[in-house]
């Protein structure tokens, strides 16, 4: 069939042509956005799940839907070795340029980018003498507000001088985060701290995370009552239904349709994970003669979905790991798919848990490991156990 008619999109954070599935993540973030528009209380939101479940997906799709509300939004994409400082600077600064043409008041934008300028340019990490960030802030840094240089302090005053602003046009703010596993500790602690803040003075702007299913856990750590901070979503595969609807809607916009047959060998390819279903669904739409698109078509396809997966999806993340690293992933691959204990992975490759810290903690660092509860930890990537399993060790 047309090529150029393939609906579908196996791409990191690209949009599905149908966000299946994902209604009732949907609601509650519409019902964030309405009641932070009628004045009350409520908290952030986080959204966990391994990778290619559609995180990212969603969180564009949430700040799609703020800005139809004509909130300000801004979003950043964590790095262990970054602060989130001037990131969150950046999307701030966005945020208001999109509030600011509404404003009737031009000196309180002015009042609020200089006190933005400030944070920014107060980073403890930089060079002593030194500001190489360029906000394009043509105002001056305001002195006294947000520019401590102890982030605590500095992000808590931006956020409620941002959301005051919003206050003004009885909109909000939504910062949205990325990777937020990824956020270096003592940032974690200071963003709760801001939350905390807003929380209890009611001011609207929400941050909106996602990250890896390890996520709660490091916001747990950092403020004890990160638990009660957030709205928590947990995303998984998609059941049957969604997976199909995820499949057909879009043929069906085209014409095209598909056999009964086809969708079950589909599905139990893909295993319902988002991005699989898209990469599956694509090279058998590419590799089908026609409509409808039948079991054989899957069966063909199958093998030239499953190389690009194996290149694009896991191989491009297993060749990040040392020999060490690797090693390690395969002592785990070996004993299963379900979280295993890091005993079992030792008595594995015949070592003491003690000196395999290193290969661990660098994998949890690398994004390709997680620590699933104490004592256990898991692939973050769907299925990768199995790919190891199919590699030369």
């Amino acid at each position: 069939m047309d090529p150029v008619r393939n609906p579908y999109a196996p791409g990191a954070g690209q949009r599905p042509p149908e966000l299946a599935g994902r209604d009732r993540e949907l609601q509650q973030f519409e019902v964030v956005l309405e009641r932070v528009a009628r004045g009350r209380p409520e908290r952030s939101m986080v959204v966990t799940g391994l990778r290619g479940v559609g995180k990212t997906v969603l969180l564009n799709t949430f700040k799609s839907m703020a800005m139809q509300r004509l909130w300000g939004t801004g979003k950043i994409e964590a790095r262990p070795d970054q602060s989130i400082r001037r990131p969150v600077a950046a999307a701030l600064h966005m945020a208001i340029r999109e509030l600011a043409p509404r404003h009737r008041a031009p000196e309180r934008i002015e009042e609020f980018l200089g006190v933005l300028k400030a944070f920014a340019m107060r980073d403890p990490s930089a060079a002593k003498g030194t500001s190489h960030w360029s906000p394009g802030i043509e105002v001056p840094a305001s002195r006294g507000r947000a520019d401590s240089g102890d982030l605590e302090i500095d992000l808590t005053e931006l956020f409620v001088d941002a959301a005051s602003v919003a206050t003004d046009l009885a909109v909000g703010i939504a910062l949205f985060i990325d990777e937020m596993q990824d956020v270096q500790p003592a940032d974690v602690s200071a963003l709760c701290a801001a939350c905390h803040e807003l929380s209890q003075s009611g001011g609207p702007l929400i941050v909106v995370g996602a990250g890896l299913p390890h996520l709660p856990s490091v916001l747990s750590a950092s403020k004890s009552y990160s638990e009660r901070l957030f709205r928590y979503a947990r995303i998984d595969k998609l059941d049957r239904d969604a997976a199909d609807l995820a499949l057909i809607l879009p043929a069906r916009e085209e014409e095209v349709e598909f056999t009964r047959e086809a969708l079950d060998a589909l599905y139990e390819a893909a295993d319902g994970y988002p991005y699989f279903v898209q990469a599956y669904g694509k090279v058998a739409w590419d590799l089908a003669p026609r409509s409808p698109i039948t079991i054989d078509d899957v069966k063909v396809s199958a093998p030239e979905a499953e190389e690009e997966l194996a290149v694009g999806f896991f191989g491009s993340r297993y060749e990040r790991a040392t020999p060490a690293e690797r090693d390690y992933m395969h002592a785990m691959a070996q004993i299963g798919d379900e979280p295993v204990a890091t005993a079992e992975v030792a008595d594995v490759l015949g070592r003491k848990p003690s000196s395999l810290s290193p290969a661990r903690d660098s994998l949890i660092k690398k994004g390709l490991i997680y620590s699933a509860e104490r004592g256990l930890i898991a692939f973050t990537v769907p299925h990768f156990g199995k790919f190891l399993r199919a590699q030369p060790v």
